[in-house]
């Protein structure tokens, strides 16, 4: 049962912490379009993209998929800025949900093979894989759910009270991630 607690609280503060920009960005570009009206769809994106952590995890931690760690690190940025184009080029036409949710699992896989050689070292003397990996998962996943929900208030706000409007809203935020994005890859450079 502790294994199981550890690798929760792994999860979750593998997300929830400060110097994870990355999830938080993707996360914000993930969902930015979206309020809670939404949140069945939104819901689905988020856990199609813990799957693809989830099955990174796996094939990593049990040597089938070992991707070089410098191609992974540039993906990763590489992948919030698509999504962020995704939003400024596709705002209001018609969401193709399937199409969201292989993008996010696809995504999700780049994102866990990031972490994959942490988690490996961490779990490489252990008997068994699967308990430390399903706490793993439930903690990313609850996290990820936690910054969605904000993401989600703030967007409901906003859209509510028609200080901008959502389109000006989503380009700008979707600007602002790019960049932030692009200074991540700067810093690999």
């Amino acid at each position: 049962m502790y294994d199981l607690i550890f690798y929760l609280e792994l999860g979750l503060f593998h997300v929830l912490d400060w110097s994870a920009i990355d999830h938080l960005l993707f996360l914000c570009a993930l969902t930015i379009v979206y309020t809670f009206k939404d949140f069945k769809t939104v819901f689905w994106i988020v856990t199609f993209f813990t799957l693809g952590h989830t099955l990174s995890l796996l094939l990593s931690s049990f040597n089938i998929v070992k991707p070089p760690s410098q191609l992974i690190e540039f993906l990763i940025p590489t992948t919030i800025i698509l999504t962020s184009l995704y939003n400024i080029i596709n705002y209001k036409k018609n969401q193709n949900s399937f199409f969201e949710y292989m993008f996010s699992i696809f995504f999700g896989l780049i994102h866990g093979f990031g972490f994959g050689n942490y988690f490996e070292m961490l779990t490489d003397s252990l008997d068994t894989k699967l308990i430390p990996l399903l706490g793993f998962a439930a903690g990313v996943e609850i996290s990820q759910l936690i910054i969605v929900l904000v993401i989600l208030i703030i967007n409901t706000i906003l859209n509510k009270i028609k200080l901008i409007p959502l389109g000006k809203y989503v380009k700008t935020v979707s600007i602002v991630i790019i960049l932030l994005s692009l200074n991540l890859i700067y810093q690999m450079i």
